[in-house]
């Protein structure tokens, strides 16, 4: 998941300086989640961290709430696919056929 703060929630986050992790951390453990890793960044996103969910469903959940309450804007997520399941859709896919449109 990565994100940006809202101007708001970055002006909090200067003039009462708060380690957020743990308020992360038991959040992701209410659903089953495991954080890997979650940290600040600059560029196109403020934060991203990398979780172990349950499942695709429990990502979005908790993506919803924590957007939800205004507090960050641009949320994504990046599922990763392990190895061998990119693998095994590459094999399949070289059965399929597509033309696009006008060919």
């Amino acid at each position: 998941m990565k994100g940006s703060y809202t101007h708001q929630e970055l002006s909090d986050l200067v003039s009462s300086p708060e380690d957020r992790s743990g308020v992360i951390k038991d959040l992701g453990e209410s659903v089953g989640d495991q954080i890997i890793t979650f940290g600040y960044c600059c560029g196109d996103y403020d934060f991203v961290g990398v979780f172990g969910f349950p499942n695709n469903t429990t990502a979005a959940r908790l993506v919803m709430t924590v957007a939800g309450t205004g507090s960050i804007t641009n949320a994504k997520i990046t599922v990763l696919i392990p190895i061998a399941d990119g693998f095994a859709a590459g094999q399949k896919a070289k059965d399929m056929t597509y033309h696009a449109q006008g060919q």
